[in-house]
């Protein structure tokens, strides 16, 4: 996917999040996130979202903002003025990267997974699937189902994941050793994990694997993403290798 592709899935997400956050309300409890309410979700994305302009900002000129200092850095307002002040982030952040994009491609800024061919590329990358996978929970939080992701979307999440987050070194362990299969049935997307007490690998393609999970792109991500289960039908091999997965996949950053 291109950037732009990015930016306009980012610009898209963003809404659909605070719709299904107001249908929920504030106080509601998000099941995929064990122990937040929407309201904690919202305070978090938005937070996350002003953080990622900052180090586009940063890389443009101002002080760099580390991961360290992001925390406490971007306090939420209390309600009722959550849903306007995530939005105010989120749109102050696709304007940003729609700015350097036609402007400054090549801007110089921290990111913290491997693999993006430009600072400006992982930042549009990042956000959009933050936006995504956090819209799935507010719609969870408002009792569900997840508006489905379009397959090249959900794809290039599910790369980023294996690729991303699953790259860092000796973040995603497991003491036994696992591998897992995963074929989308409806975008380019096959991928074998190994899941090991020294870490996680990914190489392309599927292969064989101790468990074989089959399913489109969306639900491939949501099972990925802890947000869902897999349907039995998805499922060929040994099921406690998604258990594995499960307890291994908690992704913090």
């Amino acid at each position: 996917m291109e950037i732009s592709d990015h930016i306009g899935a980012l610009a898209a997400q963003g809404p659909m999040l605070t719709d299904a956050a107001h249908r929920a309300g504030p106080d509601a409890p998000v099941p995929s996130c064990p122990g937040w309410t929407v309201r904690d979700l919202l305070a978090h994305t938005g937070a996350v979202h002003r953080w990622a302009r900052a180090q586009l900002r940063a890389g443009a000129g101002d002080e760099p903002l580390t991961p360290e200092r992001r925390r406490g850095e971007f306090p939420a307002p209390a309600d009722p003025d959550l849903t306007g002040w995530y939005l105010d982030g989120h749109r102050a952040l696709v304007e940003a990267l729609t700015h350097y994009a036609g402007h400054a491609p090549d801007l110089e800024a921290f990111t913290f997974l491997p693999g993006a061919p430009s600072a400006l590329a992982f930042w549009a990358r990042r956000q959009a699937h933050e936006a995504a996978v956090h819209r799935v929970d507010a719609e969870l939080a408002a009792g569900g189902p997840a508006t489905p992701l379009p397959p090249d979307f959900a794809a290039d999440g599910v790369d980023e994941l294996l690729n991303g987050f699953f790259a860092r070194p000796g973040r995603f362990t497991t003491p036994v050793p696992r591998s897992i299969a995963l074929q989308a049935t409806d975008a380019r997307c096959a991928h074998r994990v190994e899941l090991t007490p020294d870490g996680a690998r990914t190489a392309p393609g599927a292969g064989s694997a101790d468990l074989r999970l089959t399913a489109p792109a969306h639900d491939l991500y949501l099972v990925l993403w802890n947000r869902a289960d897999p349907r039995p039908a998805w499922i060929d091999g040994d099921a406690g290798a998604l258990q594995a997965w499960r307890e291994a996949a908690r992704v913090v950053w």
